[in-house]
């Protein structure tokens, strides 16, 4: 029966997300059950290609992507995907009418990773809006139950939380990207020349887009909110470490936040949230 292997391809897609992320897969566990496998199975997807352009070393990384590229668009369009990662992908697109021109960006941004290259600002935001703001897009579509009005009212609010998330990923990472990967993401940026004052710039760029982010949390479903809600007290407080690291030190080390620490956010995040203080 189809529904066992379907079955098999969700548990694969958690199994993914729980192996990747410790950190996404706790604000998944805190949205309601109902939408919790439409979300494993996203990210999944997502995973899955950011791993091809950045850790298959050895092999033919664009020749993997395309291929990768064509088993997706085959899977939608057949509902079918020997790919448990892939079956579960084309479950949740079709379920909930994900636009397919979001998966396009996305996959157009996983491609600007296979070349070595300095971002302008056109190449900087095109790249924030196909790796980040158009994968929040994905999740939106889930936890509006594919309600169109609803989801172009919380379209920018998501975009914004997207790029906020994105952008603390790449200044936590920096040194990894640019030492092991060769990927400068910050436009105008000469990593040898990295300073407090241009540590602060960008600092002040997602300070903006979470402010923006965090407005639109409060206008989700009660199903999602607190899931939401959770990812982002956890990178808002990665966010406040970085900015106490000096820029020198953020180019020597990534910065994590210990376990004990994720338990707390968890405990205060739902005290406020059941008692409505978000």
């Amino acid at each position: 029966m189809k529904a066992i292997f379907d079955k098999i391809s969700l548990e694969m897609s958690e199994m993914t997300t729980k192996r990747y992320s410790t950190s996404f897969s706790l604000g998944i566990s805190f949205l309601h059950k109902e939408i919790q496998k439409p979300i494993y199975a996203i990210y999944g997807f997502v995973r899955f290609a950011d791993e091809i352009v950045d850790s298959f070393h050895g092999f033919d990384k664009a020749a993997l992507l395309k291929d990768f590229e064509n088993q997706t668009f085959t899977a939608i369009e057949t509902g079918i995907s020997l790919n448990p990662i892939l079956n579960s992908f084309q479950w949740v697109v079709n379920m909930y009418q994900i636009p397919q021109e979001l998966i396009i960006s996305f996959l157009n941004s996983m491609e600007m990773d296979l070349q070595k290259q300095t971002y302008d600002q056109g190449k900087y935001e095109t790249y924030i809006l196909g790796s980040a703001e158009v994968v929040g897009l994905m999740c939106l579509k889930v936890f509006v139950n594919g309600d169109d009005n609803e989801y172009e009212k919380l379209k920018p609010y998501a975009m914004k939380l997207g790029a906020a998330f994105q952008k603390i990923n790449f200044l936590r990472d920096l040194k990894a990207d640019y030492q092991e990967l060769g990927r400068t993401y910050f436009p105008g940026i000469d990593l040898t020349q990295f300073n407090t004052a241009r540590k602060e710039e960008i600092e002040e760029d997602i300070a903006k887009d979470f402010q923006k982010g965090y407005e639109g949390i409060l206008l989700l479903p009660r199903n999602s909110r607190f899931g939401v809600y959770m990812a982002y007290k956890y990178y808002f407080k990665l966010f406040k470490k970085i900015k106490q690291t000096p820029a020198e030190h953020v180019l020597k080390e990534r910065i994590r936040i210990a376990n004990y620490r994720k338990m707390r956010i968890l405990l205060t995040s739902y005290v406020r949230h059941n008692l409505n203080l978000l």
